[in-house]
């Protein structure tokens, strides 16, 4: 049988692909890569192997990949363009010298003319791994929904929503249905390893007008779309640390480069990923209880 490591897995992401792939395979045969062990006891409730990975210390990254036939690898959240590409060059090594399998986590922003900053890497990975000789598939995220159900409150409070992207639709998954889908893929010789590309997404994208129609009607509040200029943006979330990075993000969903859809989440899981308003609606008012 298959044996899996997962990559960050003490990660919102991760945790979720964790949790899907252990439904799926009944033997103990997923090995979990955490940076901090001290996290470890995320996997308490769950049979998988725990080890220390560090994916600039090249030592534990050939030991959690040792034996390993397929690795799901879901890129640490940094926006060091250097050092996410030496982490991937890191991972690549070992991956090809244990002969594993590859699924990379990518993300659709990787346009040669998307000003966000991280779009190089993005659109790196592939073409590196296109002349690498190993085994891979990609699954490409579009915007996760999850940090909107947070954002509500403070949306209720502005009256708008104020994303940076006039008219332009943009495109979710939420973390559950990208992680349903990630484990799909790792438990599919025949859908993955021939360079194939899935693109995450709900069966349609959102403008702004539409998405504040949905926040409204789920919240019984009045919201509105208001538009802030991308350095504006940029200024309101300085403080929590990515709000230049955010905001170079939204510049490339300004220019329609964050609207793409697929059904590869349907062709990957046989069912349909969970829509906007239904997904808010239950977030919002989990969180009020």
């Amino acid at each position: 049988y298959m044996t899996y490591l997962i990559t960050g897995a003490t990660g919102n992401l991760g945790e979720k692909v964790t949790r899907w792939l252990r439904t799926m395979t009944p033997e103990t045969n997923i090995r979990v890569g955490i940076h901090n062990l001290k996290k470890a006891d995320k996997f308490s409730d769950l049979a998988v192997e725990k080890v220390k990975l560090d994916y600039f210390d090249l030592n534990t990254l050939k030991e959690a990949v040792a034996g390993v036939d397929l690795v799901i690898y879901i890129p640490s959240i940094t926006y060091n363009l250097q050092k996410r590409i030496t982490e991937f060059e890191n991972v690549l090594q070992v991956v090809k010298e244990a002969k594993s399998k590859l699924i990379f986590v990518s993300f659709f922003a990787d346009q040669e003319n998307n000003p966000f900053v991280m779009s190089p890497f993005y659109a790196y990975v592939p073409r590196r791994l296109a002349s690498s000789g190993i085994e891979y598939s990609i699954i490409k995220n579009s915007l996760y929904a999850d940090p909107l159900v947070p954002y509500i409150e403070e949306l209720i409070k502005r009256k708008n929503i104020i994303y940076p992207v006039g008219a332009e639709p943009l495109s979710f998954i939420t973390r559950n249905d990208s992680a349903h889908a990630i484990a799909c893929l790792a438990m599919q010789p025949v859908m993955r390893d021939q360079g194939q590309t899935y693109l995450l997404s709900m069966a349609k994208n959102y403008n702004m007008v539409e998405l504040s129609y949905i926040m409204s009607r789920i919240t019984d509040h009045k919201i509105g779309y208001a538009p802030v200029t991308t350095d504006e943006f940029a200024k309101i979330y300085a403080a929590e640390g990515d709000g230049k990075e955010l905001a170079s993000m939204y510049a490339g969903g300004a220019k329609g480069l964050l609207s793409a859809t697929s059904d590869d989440f349907h062709r990957l899981t046989g069912r349909e990923p969970e829509e906007m308003e239904h997904f808010l609606r239950n977030g919002y008012q989990i969180a009020r209880l």
